[in-house]
């Protein structure tokens, strides 16, 4: 009735319909009806060059797309592949997917629960619950609680759900939902339903596409009905059509997309490098365009780690910082390292906090590694650094017998043997159930009765812990001459003697704060999105300046809200805590909705439907699931924060970047399409033939475009603020410089032209246009490095890949004119020393003008010189 208890896997797309998606660009269309007519009409080497063009780009876009769907591969292979359950009585073990609802299923630690659980029986059961809500500790579970209908996933301590881990305890349960049905198949539902956003990139190439497109049809069919009406003879009809294809090529920008295209992978190179590994091309771009983080808590801005942070003993409070994770770490308190032997109630405190332990410890090695549950790994790590030996504690302090820990009694009790033939017993637990058991506390060095003043002190130190966010626990200990002859264990864990209160959290990692404070200075907005409880986020939120009056929203909260308000909110609350994965999905869809351009980071299965909701997703290399691995677009494999920052920052150096080779190829193209256009208007003869054109924007322009790609991140470009997601490729600045450049690159090309004509032949006077744009386009190379600076300010040497393929471009250029058969193929002549005459100048043209325009209409708020100076010098 219900189907195996196993996650559906998306169909997936065939390869020959992901090929096929590669040729659905406009401006590839219309290469592809140029090259076709081409060969028809016997043009079949421009044909041939042109469909080799197209097949290029397709390959570089099929390999970079290509990925595979992981996400709903890797939710599967979470599911526990064995159950073991009881059926007619019996345990019985059995594959997983054939659990089936009221199946009544057990669970030890260290097992997987293979579906959803309703609780039946608990006993000090723990289940790690991190991937699916995002909770930083493990979850007492409780099968006698009831819980209102409505309750936050993560506050349903009488369930147990697919995919968790038991890390402490034992249990079973009825099962009440699987596969699909689970939480864990709901998420991959939505994982499903999710549609990925196209980036800006893409988005403003296709604006650009469309708007280049249609000009050049239409600019194709003017100059075809034009010269039909005036010629208005049956042969030229042929002619004419040719020079409507060649104004197509040379409109047609053939190498943006596959300059694009190496550009944005040469980016995830260097991102690699710096431990941000991007799996789409786009996403690299799309970094620099970012204009909110949404980020994850646990494991993201916190290391996902228990660390004990605070102190209270000998009534004293100490603000703890652990200087490293290693042996030969130490304890700080307050800014200064604590020696053990000057306080013995912190020392009788640790070794308290060793002994009534649980939890395993490594230190042979040069990093301090501990296992078992995490509150009992910090407690062990912070002895470890104030210098006491767990394993010679335990050595010289044997276990005789314990009360461990449960739910209902909130407490842990040890009792050792001492060297000197007395007995010590240890107790760790909630500070109310600890503090009703004591009598006396250890105040320096003596015990002293629990006056209603000490009562109150530790109170009010607990609560103060408490509003920090902090897991407070409170230590005892007290000394017997003998153990009870009938070894009543409850009378072991009254009479205590009270040592302290340690507070413990999963702490931020040191470069949250700078990352952060980095982000505010590049006008990038920070919102949390945690599947913690309100305090715990709230105290984070403030300790990070997240929290600017607007509080924090919880996911019961934003369910009871209308479409409008919840806008508002996100717009204003930057803290969301006790979210389900519904609800992180809604945030990012509405600042979508709203022009934001949303980056989301995460790491646990209820991450994985907003990671891939998001413009990009950012998911954790080292804590981070499959799950949200495979839904992210990029990966950090060290879980750095500070990673995004650099990562935004190679977005915008990119994207910057694209802009000068964009105008630069553009300019070049126009001016081309210029020249052949004002050629036939003025009834001269065709001035480049299509060779020459797709010479020029294969090679000449190709090789410079590239280089310009790779130019330094410019000075300062952390301190703009955003681009706005709806500002075009193609600003007003840039569209006058491309209008100018191409003017004075027509000007150029027909004024050598046309002088040509009545000194040389028609080959030589063409031979001699091809060159001066050849060249003209090369100088301008370097004068589209910067929009702002000149390339002298810049350096010269200081592009060495421009320097290579300007050098590269003109070699080439310089075979078609030198070498015989590639002058035969390209009709061209050598050019002899007064052509270059009158070559040169005009080629100059254009550059010259670029460079006096930067001079004469630099903005006021330009670095200072000397600033950009340092920078490519350091560099």
């Amino acid at each position: 009735r219900y189907g195996p208890n196993e996650l559906k896997r998306e169909q997936p797309v065939s390869f020959w319909y992901k090929l096929w998606a590669q040729f659905q660009d406009f401006l590839t269309l219309i290469l592809l009806a140029a090259a076709t007519v081409s060969f028809v009409v016997g043009e079949r080497t421009d044909a041939l060059l042109i469909f080799l063009i197209i097949l290029v780009n397709a390959i570089f876009g099929l390999i970079q797309e290509g990925r595979a769907e992981k996400a709903l591969t890797a939710l599967k292979d979470m599911a526990a592949p064995q159950a073991t359950l009881i059926r007619d009585g019996k345990t019985i073990t059995i594959p997983a997917n054939q659990l089936v609802p009221g199946d009544l299923v057990l669970l030890e630690t260290g097992a997987m629960s293979p579906c959803d659980l309703r609780l039946s029986q608990t006993a000090s059961l723990k289940i790690d619950e991190a991937t699916l809500t995002g909770e930083s500790v493990p979850v007492e579970k409780d099968a006698k609680s009831a819980l209102a209908a409505l309750a936050p996933l993560a506050d349903r301590v009488n369930m147990a759900f697919a995919g968790t881990t038991v890390v402490y305890g034992r249990g079973q349960g009825l099962a009440v939902a699987t596969g699909m049905y689970t939480e864990m198949g709901q998420i991959a539902g939505l994982l499903a339903d999710t549609d990925e956003n196209k980036t800006p990139l893409q988005g403003r190439l296709d604006n650009l596409g469309k708007i280049l497109g249609a000009a050049i049809l239409l600019i194709c069919s003017l100059v075809f009905i034009t010269g039909v009406l005036k010629s208005r003879q049956p042969g030229a009809v042929l002619e004419l059509f040719l020079v409507a294809v060649s104004l197509a090529v040379a409109a047609i920008p053939e190498g943006l997309p596959a300059v694009v295209t190496i550009v944005l992978a040469l980016g995830m190179q260097r991102m690699a490098t710096r431990n941000a590994i991007v799996k789409r091309l786009q996403a690299v771009e799309t970094l620099g365009s970012t204009t909110v983080i949404c980020t994850d808590k646990t494991g993201t801005l916190t290391e996902n780690k228990m660390a004990t942070v605070a102190l209270w003993v000998g009534g004293k409070l100490y603000n703890l910082a652990a200087s490293g994770n290693g042996n030969n770490s130490s304890i700080v308190a307050n800014g200064y390292s604590i020696e053990m032997k000057q306080i013995p109630e912190l020392k009788l405190a640790l070794m308290t906090a060793a002994l009534c332990n649980d939890a395993a410890i490594n230190n042979d090695g040069p990093e301090i590694e501990t296992i078992g549950d995490p509150t009992e790994c910090a407690l062990l790590e912070l002895a470890a650094k104030g210098g006491l030996s767990t394993h010679g504690l335990r050595k010289q302090f044997p276990r005789l017998t314990e009360i461990p820990f449960d739910s209902q009694r909130k407490i842990m009790t040890t009792v050792h043997k001492d060297a000197g033939g007395s007995y010590l017993v240890l107790t760790k637990g909630a500070p109310d159930v600890v503090l009703a058991r004591s009598r006396q506390m250890l105040l320096k060095d003596q015990e002293r009765p629990l006056t209603t003043l000490l009562v109150e002190e530790i109170q009010n130190q607990n609560a103060l812990l408490a509003q920090k966010a902090l897991r407070v626990l409170a230590i005892a200990y007290k000394r017997l001459p003998a153990l009870p002859s009938d070894m009543d264990l409850e009378k072991l864990e009254h009479n205590l003697t009270f040592l302290g209160l340690a507070g413990l959290m999963d702490p931020l990692r040191p470069e949250t704060k700078p990352a952060l404070q980095e982000c505010r200075q590049a006008g990038l907005r920070t919102i949390m999105i945690t599947g913690d409880h309100p305090t715990t986020a709230d105290a984070i939120g403030k300790e990070l300046g997240l929290i600017n009056g607007g509080g924090v929203l919880t996911g019961n909260q934003l369910d009871k809200l209308t479409a409008t308000e919840f806008k508002q909110l996100v717009q204003r609350v930057n803290v969301f805590a006790r979210v389900a994965p519904q609800h992180k999905s809604q945030i990012v869809k509405s600042l979508q909705e709203q022009g934001e351009i949303v980056a989301v980071t995460g790491d646990g299965v209820n991450d994985a439907p907003a990671l891939k909701q998001a413009h990009i997703g950012v998911a954790m290399g080292i804590t981070g699931t499959d799950v949200a691995k495979g839904a992210a677009d990029m990966i950090l494999a060290d879980d750095n924060f500070a990673s995004i920052i650099r990562a935004i920052k190679e977005g915008r150096t990119i994207y910057a970047n694209i802009r000068k080779f964009v105008y630069f190829l553009l300019s070049c193209n126009i001016g081309e399409v210029l020249v052949v256009l004002l050629a036939q208007l003025l009834g001269l003869p065709l001035p480049l033939l299509p060779i020459h054109l797709l010479w020029l924007n294969l090679l000449t322009d190709a090789f410079p475009a590239l280089a310009l790609g790779l130019e330094q991140t410019e000075p300062g470009i952390m301190h703009r603020p955003p681009r706005p997601a709806q500002e075009p490729l193609l600003d007003r600045q840039m569209l006058t410089s491309i209008t100018l450049q191409s003017i004075l690159l027509t000007i150029a090309v027909l004024g050598v032209f046309i002088l040509s004509l009545s000194n040389y032949d028609l080959v030589t006077a063409r031979t001699m246009a091809f060159t001066t744009l050849v060249l003209a386009e090369l100088l301008r190379s370097f004068t589209s490095r910067s929009e702002t600076l000149t390339a002298f300010e810049l350096g010269l040497s200081t592009n060495t890949a421009l320097l290579v393929g300007a050098g590269l471009s003109g070699g080439l250029f310089l075979l078609t004119l030198y070498l015989p058969a590639l002058r035969a193929v390209f009709h061209t002549v050598v050019i002899t020393p007064p052509m270059w005459r009158l070559v040169l100048p005009a080629a100059a043209l254009p550059a010259t003008v670029a460079e006096i325009k930067k001079l004469l209409f630099r903005p006021k708020n330009l670095i200072p010189l000397a600033e950009v100076k340092d920078t490519y010098r350091s560099k």
